[in-house]
């Protein structure tokens, strides 16, 4: 649910910047909050998580990329727009088909995330914002999104924006204790790839390994 006039948000509140298909980390600290703050205002910055997330293929572990229009601009997140004249829609759905076309849950998720990307939404911020959603229906989480530049919690707010960055091994931050799930190649467990490595392999059980590894409460604990 997006909640864009609401300033005061009741319960735990998560302030985060807005990934592209977010990795494990930011689900674990998600999965704790009853509300999302994000701001469409912010600046948008380069080289981060914003256009970037990472799934596991045969022999390696995978970076795809969404290009963007007049990176070196500064300009709001929310005006930012996709490069559709690169080719990496197609690299990214082939990617994905490669990594997880034989996972137990690819025909339930696959189809809803095909049509995402399909529909080709002209900016970054809208792209990110419906597989986010997408990503949560899946979870079964119900999260209240707020878009807003102000936002008040009546309870716990949680700030991390600005904090998890693509540069920083995600030890460095204590957010996260990878719980290790079957995954769908290699031996050894590959932590914090994008939510959609986790949804792919394990489903509904999804819900109770981001549970698992959560690592700092955002009461602190």
């Amino acid at each position: 649910m997006i909640a864009k006039a609401l300033w005061m948000t009741k319960g735990k509140v998560l302030a985060a910047d807005l990934f592209y298909l977010p990795n494990l980390e930011f689900f674990a600290l998600l999965m704790q909050a009853e509300a999302l703050w994000i701001n469409s205002e912010d600046v948008y910055v380069k080289q981060t998580y914003r256009n970037r997330t990472e799934v596991l293929l045969a022999n390696k572990v995978e970076r795809l990329t969404v290009p963007i229009l007049e990176g070196n601009r500064q300009k709001a997140y929310k005006e930012v727009k996709i490069d559709y004249a690169q080719k990496w829609l197609n690299v990214h759905l082939r990617g994905i088909r490669s990594a997880y076309g034989k996972s137990p849950f690819f025909e339930y998720l696959y189809p809803d995330l095909e049509r995402i990307y399909q529909r080709k939404p002209a900016f970054l911020w809208e792209l990110n914002l419906e597989l986010l959603t997408l990503c949560l229906q899946f979870l079964r989480k119900d999260v209240s999104i707020v878009e807003k530049d102000i936002c008040e919690a009546n309870g716990t707010l949680f700030d991390v924006r600005g904090t998890i960055r693509a540069k920083e091994p995600h030890g460095s931050r204590g957010f996260y204790h990878p719980y290790p799930y079957l995954q769908m190649f290699g031996l050894d467990f590959v932590p914090n790839l994008s939510v959609i490595d986790l949804l792919f392999c394990e489903g509904p059980a999804s819900e109770r390994i981001l549970s698992l590894s959560q690592k700092k409460k955002m009461n602190n604990t």
